[in-house]
């Protein structure tokens, strides 16, 4: 157990490879293969964004508040007036780590579906961008992998393109959890933040806006390509008033990554998730992956099918302070279509049959 957990200390630092060979020599592990290493230290990658994603945020607002009744109180209370202090930073595109996000341990993560990232056109440094991502599935796996992370080499497709990954304001008024969240250049979808980002932050920038959210997460059904965007035009608001051009991007296989119990309309259990939706911001899934032992036992990892996103055409958008709705629902209907024909084109490249379709509520 020991070696295991210095293994994956390895994969943290970056020196997964070399951990992984001398377990491989070790002459009293004969069963512990490479290939089982590598398997085992892929699915723990994943299992701790999981849990990061479910319980990390309660979870240390839970030791904080303990650590101040406690001996300790001082840390806590230096803790806590530091976050006050450093409170707004998300809104302001928050602090990125490079260090982190090259960790060893999301190429471990990549690899465990695999996660690919492919690149339909180039990006200029000298405009800022909005990315529509579709669809939302239960945690966005794919869009954390490739744009909150360098594990696909984001950086280098796009070179002089920084993605800003955005997502619910709560999650950074959680202590220690904001922070890792933010190391991965990930900000909150809320109105300031995507301001702050496209008109004070430079040129060079892109924000990853999951459109369909709540509402969409809901309806990630396995064998299913259903996206929530026609009633939603806000993005396209924002990016008219900063002239931010607008890419499609969508990621084939997200709603393959776990099985999700459906609760039909007017049942108690859509009621909660409805109620969840309107007043919280985020809607509570009732899903299940596989075990972390077997595939056929139920539990929080994901199943390993393949993600694969595409990052489509831009669209050039127009600098326009105050647009009218006509504009909105101009460059709107231009959205559509440039997702359903990304859709279209790259559907059968990835193994989906010609007849699979894209339906856009």
């Amino acid at each position: 157990m020991k070696t295991i957990i210095a293994a994956y200390s390895g994969v943290l630092r970056g020196t997964g490879s070399s951990i992984l060979s001398s377990v491989h020599d070790l002459p009293f592990l004969p069963w512990l293969s490479k290939f089982k290493v590598e398997k085992h230290l892929q699915i723990i990658s994943v299992l701790q964004w999981v849990l990061s994603f479910l319980i990390m945020g309660v979870a240390c607002t839970a030791i904080l508040l303990y650590v101040f009744c406690t001996d300790c109180w001082l840390i806590a209370a230096l803790y806590m007036a530091w976050l006050v202090i450093d409170w707004n930073t998300p809104n302001k595109g928050g602090r990125r780590s490079t260090w982190v996000r090259n960790w060893a341990v999301w190429r471990y993560f990549r690899d465990y579906f695999p996660i690919k990232l492919i690149k339909t056109h180039n990006l200029l440094p000298s405009r800022n961008y909005i990315f529509g991502y579709h669809p939302h599935g239960i945690m966005c796996l794919g869009g954390f992998c490739n744009f909150g992370t360098e594990a696909t080499g984001v950086s280098k497709k796009f070179p002089g393109i920084k993605t800003y990954l955005a997502t619910l304001a709560g999650n950074f008024r959680m202590p220690v959890l904001r922070d890792y969240l933010m190391s991965g250049g990930i900000c909150p979808v809320d109105r300031d933040t995507i301001d702050y980002i496209l008109s004070k932050n430079g040129t060079g920038n892109a924000v990853v806006i999951v459109v369909g959210g709540a509402a969409e997460s809901l309806n990630c059904i396995p064998g299913k390509n259903t996206v929530t965007l026609k009633q939603r035009k806000g993005f396209i608001k924002i990016a008219l008033q900063h002239g931010a051009d607008l890419v499609p991007v969508y990621s084939f296989g997200e709603n393959e990554a776990y099985k999700q119990i459906v609760f039909e309309e007017g049942s108690w259990g859509r009621w909660v998730q409805k109620k969840f939706q309107k007043y919280v911001g985020f809607a509570p899934c009732v899903f299940h992956g596989c075990g972390f032992f077997s595939s056929n036992s139920w539990g929080l990892v994901p199943y390993p099918n393949p993600i694969t996103t595409v990052v489509g055409e831009p669209i050039t958008v127009p600098k326009i302070e105050h647009p009218t709705q006509k504009d909105v629902d101009f460059y709107h209907s231009m959205y559509l279509s440039s997702l359903q024909k990304l859709f279209d084109k790259y559907k059968t490249k990835i193994g989906l049959p010609e007849t699979e379709m894209l339906e856009i509520n």
